[in-house]
């Protein structure tokens, strides 16, 4: 299984270069969309990294590539500059998931 990642920056390509897992700067939405077909189309790709800032452009689409079981897990990370989610979001997201405040 193979990883793979897309970034808006190229400090994070370098760095994940670094840890021998390829990548792609793309900048526009619909680029984005593109290699990940392409990805999904190469047998060992398992894993398809990709920056916050940059799946916040294509939100939508990859909501419905997450759910689906054609594509390969798809992450979301966030850049060097940091997280674009409020500090609270995984124990907002856990509240509205299963309506317990932790």
């Amino acid at each position: 299984m193979k990883m793979f990642v897309i970034s808006d920056s190229s400090d994070t390509i370098t760095g994940f270069r670094l840890a021998g897992i390829e990548g792609k700067y793309i900048e526009e939405g619909q680029e984005v969309l593109e290699e990940i077909e392409r990805l999904r189309k190469i047998e060992e790709t398992g894993i398809i990294i990709i920056t916050e800032s940059l799946a916040e452009k294509v939100k939508n689409e990859i909501g419905r590539m997450k759910l689906s079981k054609d594509y390969p897990v798809i992450l979301e990370v966030p850049d060097r500059h940091g997280s674009i989610r409020p500090k609270d979001f995984l124990t907002r997201y856990i509240k509205e998931a299963i309506g317990v405040k932790i």
